[in-house]
């Protein structure tokens, strides 16, 4: 495969418009967060939450964009001391510039930044690495199962990767809008054939779409209207953008000799989050669990992008944290206040998500285990503290059913992990 140049339409666009838009001086305002690379996720669903980042750790960016990963994981690493360093590779100069002014904003030194595409990582020198976020880069590949080959050669042993790619059902509309600007733009002469000149024609067409276009009735993307023109170009412009679904995703993963860890969110990927008629709960338990991811991704009908952990074949039994250790630490992720307020009384969570009605059962001791989670004391110390106080019940079995309850909600809403406390 031709490795792109400078006159290359997937240079030209980050060049004109690095994607996604971001102002280095808001970085005193905010720390943008997501997924994947959250510190508490990855080791969450990669270390089995038990990574000692006291030692050397080594993470790659491969299609760093403006940052954003960068920057949150290498912010992460530096908050907690850790002796970490955090590589940056992106083809974008533009792009690179953004994101190195946001670092220097931040007084952050983890960071090494490089130029360069990843699929040049076997032959660049850099190494190996404990952790590969590769996030909204596969999908533009001319060949995205290269692309993944080259990402796993610079997997260091008992590594894991966090990837993002699109999701088709999720998308409805946009590949009808690409291919209405490609046969509106392609028989442009060069001199207007410019980035800046494609996006006055989509904001042309966009402006005039009928109310019964697919994607003017597709609530789940935004880029086009939110996102300036960086996300336009981005969403509707791109040179080469392809969706998968579940079963491709998966597919794709095993031709590198990976395998999926976790779905993020993960109560996206469970048809039980939208079900609730016992024989056909029945039917899907019979399923697979790629194919029943595959069935809830059907049913949602609103799966725009898919978050993945990735680790290598036969490993991840063993490396996604389970609350079956008292020992373990439970850890809600911040801004979870949202989620955990007013449950005193309530047995069911109620949430709107994405347009989607949700209820999650919760047993009676939510709100109380919950107000105990503080970063600090295990599983077996909350019960212990919950019984003491009289809060709870006294027998370790009768809590942990309870806790059990609580950690499957609250995980599937990714916002509740573990970690093991590192031994000194």
């Amino acid at each position: 495969m031709p490795h792109p140049s400078n006159s290359d339409p997937l240079i030209e666009q980050y060049e004109a418009y690095p994607y996604p838009a971001r102002d280095p001086a808001d970085e005193a305002k905010r720390l943008i967060e997501g997924s994947p690379s959250h510190l508490l996720e990855l080791n969450h669903y990669l270390f089995a939450g038990g990574r000692d980042f006291r030692l050397p750790f080594r993470a790659l960016v491969a299609g760093g964009g403006t940052g954003d990963a960068t920057i949150m994981l290498a912010q992460h690493l530096q908050d907690r001391g850790a002796p970490a360093e955090v590589a940056y590779l992106d083809l974008s100069q533009a792009s690179r510039a953004i994101a190195e002014a946001r670092a220097r904003q931040r007084g952050l030194a983890n960071i090494r930044f490089h130029s360069g595409s990843l699929l040049d990582l076997p032959t660049m020198g850099l190494g190996q690495f404990d952790y590969i976020d590769c996030c909204g880069v596969l999908h533009h590949l001319e060949d995205p199962a290269r692309g993944l080959a080259a990402l796993t050669e610079s997997l260091a042993p008992g590594g894991g990767m966090g990837i993002m790619v699109y999701g088709v059902h999720g998308r409805t509309g946009v590949y009808q809008a690409q291919a209405m600007l490609r046969q509106l733009t392609r028989n442009d002469p060069a001199p207007a054939a410019t980035p800046q000149a494609r996006i006055k024609v989509a904001r042309s067409l966009l402006a005039q779409l009928p109310a019964t276009n697919w994607l003017r009735r597709n609530p789940a993307v935004g880029d086009h209207l939110e996102a300036g023109d960086a996300g336009l170009y981005d969403l509707l412009l791109h040179s080469r953008d392809r969706a998968y679904d579940v079963a491709g995703l998966a597919e794709l993963v095993a031709g590198a000799g990976l395998e999926i860890a976790a779905f993020i969110e993960p109560w996206r990927y469970d048809p039980a989050s939208y079900l609730s008629d016992a024989d056909l709960l029945r039917r899907v338990d019979r399923l697979d669990p790629i194919a029943r991811a595959g069935f809830a991704e059907l049913l949602a009908g609103n799966l725009k992008r898919h978050i993945v952990y990735l680790v290598r074949r036969g490993e991840a039994a063993a490396c996604v944290a389970r609350p079956d250790d008292p020992d373990m630490v439970p850890v809600l992720r911040a801004g979870s206040e949202a989620w955990t307020k007013g449950l005193d009384s309530a047995r069911v969570l109620k949430a709107k998500i994405d347009g989607i009605e949700v209820r999650f059962p919760l047993p009676a001791l939510a709100a109380p285990i919950l107000a105990r989670i503080d970063c600090r004391l295990s599983i077996a110390e909350i019960q212990r503290d919950l019984a003491q106080s009289g809060d709870g019940p006294r027998g370790f079995d009768a809590f942990k059913s309870a806790f059990d309850g609580v950690y499957r909600v609250f995980n599937k809403l990714n916002r509740l992990f573990l970690l093991r406390p590192p031994r000194d």
